[in-house]
């Protein structure tokens, strides 16, 4: 009995020992297939975080290209740079409905005509959101002509500084775009503003974008004319300081028919002198570019000899659909003559001011810069935006120019002193980018001919504008 018992408890412990070492076998294989799972999952890991590594870099380097009404883009993902091709067209047409009393030597360029007027592609963008530039060649006119090359730095909303070729911060008229602007030529006022200068320009906003300042250095041009009219050069050592300040005052107000009311001044201020050759002073034209005064030319011309102050208070409202725009701009200029009678100096104040307002007819809301319309042209569809616009606009040269008869510094005989345009029109807006301007006006004129006043001018404007 002893012995079968010893024997039991022998088997029982070899089944038990067996038992053991097999789980122990078990488990260690277990372990093992764990710890490879587990480098399996950690090199998974490793390439899921490669490729998001990588698609994160393509992401961040892949440019994105947009589209819409107002143009075209290419930017880094970021934001922080871009570049947007632009473009100007406009097609004018120009008609003297009554041109007796003009002489052929003041048709400038044809009393009857097409013309292309502006034919600017544009390129401008932003570096680093931070600096700003624009680069805009013109063809229009048959001439080939640089209008804006300059760089802007946007410090902070405060201060932003501009170099380069840009419109000079004068004119409230000029400092519109040319897509903006409601008639198919600019009023008088913009004839005695300072057009694109090469300079260097302060700008901001303050107290919470209701002020805005501009103050600009730049080498100084003549009433209404550019710095391509001087080569692009400076002529002399003095520079032209314009100074201008812009409010919205209600910009913020919870009176919603306040808020377009923009109000403001500006002045500038340059020493220049001229020779017969440059001297340094302007011809005016009516809106169908029709001169009406010059100075006197040749070897005794009149030129610029001394100081040129302007000033100009302006202001616009646009309350819903109904715009109203009005500036004036005075311009002292020292000049001086030198006849076989000697030499003769004065001081000429030449003025001029307009008043003009416009309408959406179909309830768009009108703005300084551009508008949003409530459709497009379509076919049998809807026929897009239409605007009633009026204007008047005065431009009176000083009576001291046309005293000292032969001596004076202007030509009574052939020249104006004063010249008076109404003009009423119709634009239609087939989208954001399209529009077609007609303007009829008529011009009165005082002195202008040897004996009275020069035939009024009637003529009839039209554009076809292409902006993007």
């Amino acid at each position: 009995m002893r012995r079968i018992a010893a024997w039991t408890v022998f088997l029982a412990t070899l089944t038990t020992s067996s038992g053991t070492l097999a789980d122990a076998a078990s488990e260690a294989a277990l372990l093992e297939r764990l710890e490879q799972q587990e480098q399996r999952i950690k090199v998974l890991e490793r390439k899921l975080e490669i490729q998001d590594d990588a698609a994160k870099a393509t992401a961040s380097s892949t440019p994105v290209v947009k589209a819409s009404p107002k143009g075209f883009s290419f930017q880094s993902a970021d934001g922080a740079n871009q570049i947007k091709p632009r473009g100007v067209v406009h097609i004018d047409g120009r008609y003297l409905l009554d041109d007796a009393g003009l002489a052929a030597t003041d048709r400038t360029g044809g009393p009857d005509s097409w013309q292309l007027t502006r034919v600017r592609p544009i390129i401008e963008g932003t570096l680093y959101n931070l600096v700003d530039f624009r680069f805009t060649p013109d063809f229009g006119q048959g001439r080939t002509v640089i209008q804006d090359a300059y760089v802007t730095a946007r410090l902070s909303p405060a201060l932003r500084i501009t170099a380069g070729k840009y419109k000079s911060p004068f004119g409230l008229e000029r400092l519109q775009s040319a897509n903006d602007i409601r008639f198919v030529a600019r009023a008088y006022p913009t004839s005695l503003s300072p057009n694109r200068d090469i300079g260097l320009a302060l700008e901001g906003e303050l107290l919470g974008g209701r002020l805005n300042y501009s103050v600009s250095c730049a080498n100084g041009v003549i009433d209404g004319g550019s710095s391509e009219a001087l080569t692009d050069v400076d002529i002399d050592d003095d520079q032209d300081l314009v100074v201008r300040l812009f409010s919205h005052p209600f910009a913020t107000s919870d009176a919603f028919a306040l808020r377009g009311l923009g109000i403001g001044i500006a002045g500038s201020y340059i020493e220049q002198v001229g020779t017969v050759t440059q001297p340094l002073l302007p011809a005016f034209r009516t809106p169908p570019q029709q001169t009406f005064f010059r100075y006197r030319t040749g070897a005794a011309a009149t030129i610029s000899n001394g100081e040129r102050i302007r000033w100009s208070p302006q202001f616009y409202y646009y309350p819903g659909s109904f715009g109203l725009l009005g500036e004036y701009v005075q311009v002292s200029t020292d000049v001086s003559r030198t006849t076989i009678s000697g030499t003769r100096t004065g001081t000429i104040n030449n003025n001029g001011w307009q008043v003009a307002a416009s309408w959406f007819l179909t309830g768009e809301e009108a703005t300084y810069r551009g508008y949003t319309p409530l459709s497009i042209f379509s076919p049998g569809k809807s026929w897009g935006a239409f605007e009633l616009t009026a204007r008047y606009h005065e431009l009176d040269i000083d009576d001291e120019t046309f005293v000292g008869g032969a001596d004076s510094f202007a030509d009574p005989a052939l020249s104006a002193s004063k010249a008076s345009t109404a003009e009423i029109g119709v634009n239609w807006y087939l989208n954001q980018n399209l529009k077609w301007v007609l303007n009829y006006g008529v011009t009165r004129f005082d002195g202008g001919v040897a004996a009275g006043d020069r035939d009024d001018e009637k003529f009839l404007l039209t554009r076809f504008a292409l902006g993007f």
